[in-house]
């Protein structure tokens, strides 16, 4: 892990880009998509938490059990070390939840209510609205703070296995994109300017590189088998934890079970035939 190569180096911040660029996507997405009709985002959010559960529990996890196994020879000994961080994982996005506001967290699912002021077609309530205005921009500050340990994970997960690594980032870029979604609809209904509603979206993306360049000025010095194996099984709880807080409840609220079904199960069959192609590649 200490000896890295450039074009190591240049391919996991390469990852990162694009996982947080995905941000930029749901954005554009946004705005070609008809203002009452959530059926794409109920699928898209589905999607992400199939993709997100099928990777941590098939991929990351292993990897994690893997790591902690070649430094102790009991197995039970890396079995209970990945479990211990994986659980952790789950409790440190719990505990970021908590400290932010709720009306601004990206994983709550709106109210009724705020769907229907989303959905208004009364152009001159949504292009003054400075509530809404306000939930975009704290919800695009609240995605940069959690999209910068993804960046970091990203970053170090592509520099021990690339595989792992594209990976992380595709499940991140599928999950980053509803969230682009999320930071750039109220803005552009508040203020009617796509640019504006875009460029929120894409800065809140850019939290994934910036926690790439951090792990690599103040981290990477003490990267090894326990340490990869401690942030494997932390990054799993996370996805695992945005999948059934955040993803799963908005799928529902923006469609119906049968949306969120399909979605997750599309989510899973594509991360399966990813990982199978991978790992033959």
């Amino acid at each position: 892990m200490h000896n890295i190569s450039v074009e190591t180096f240049l391919f996991a911040t390469m990852l990162t880009f694009l996982a947080g660029f995905a941000t930029s996507i749901g954005a554009i997405l946004a705005f070609f998509s008809r203002k009452d009709n959530y059926f794409l985002l109920s699928i898209g959010m589905g999607f992400s938490a199939g993709v997100m559960i099928y990777v941590s529990f098939m991929g990351i996890l292993v990897k994690s059990r893997e790591s902690f196994t070649q430094i102790y020879s009991s197995e039970i000994t890396g079995e209970i070390l990945t479990i211990i961080c994986f659980f952790l994982g789950i409790i440190l996005t719990a505990f970021i939840d908590k400290i932010i506001p709720e009306d601004i967290n990206p994983h709550e699912p709106k109210s009724n209510n705020q769907l229907q002021e989303l959905k208004s077609d009364t152009k001159s309530s949504l292009l003054r609205n400075s509530k809404l205005r306000r939930t975009g921009i704290f919800t695009a500050i609240a995605i940069a703070i959690h999209n910068f340990p993804e960046g970091f994970a990203t970053f170090v997960s592509a520099l021990e296995n690339p595989t792992i690594g594209i990976t992380i980032a595709f499940a991140i870029a599928i999950h980053n994109i509803p969230e682009g979604m999320a930071v750039s609809l109220p803005i552009y209904h508040a203020t009617g300017e796509k640019k504006k509603a875009f460029w929120y979206a894409t800065i809140s993306g850019l939290a994934e590189p910036l926690g790439a360049i951090f792990g690599f000025l103040f981290l990477l010095p003490f990267m090894g088998e326990s340490t990869l194996g401690i942030i494997f099984g932390i990054v799993a709880g996370i996805m695992v934890y945005i999948s059934f807080d955040e993803l799963l409840p908005a799928s529902r609220v923006y469609g119906n079970a049968h949306t969120t079904i399909v979605g997750i199960s599309l989510g899973m069959f594509v991360m399966a035939i990813s990982l199978v192609l991978f790992k033959f590649v």
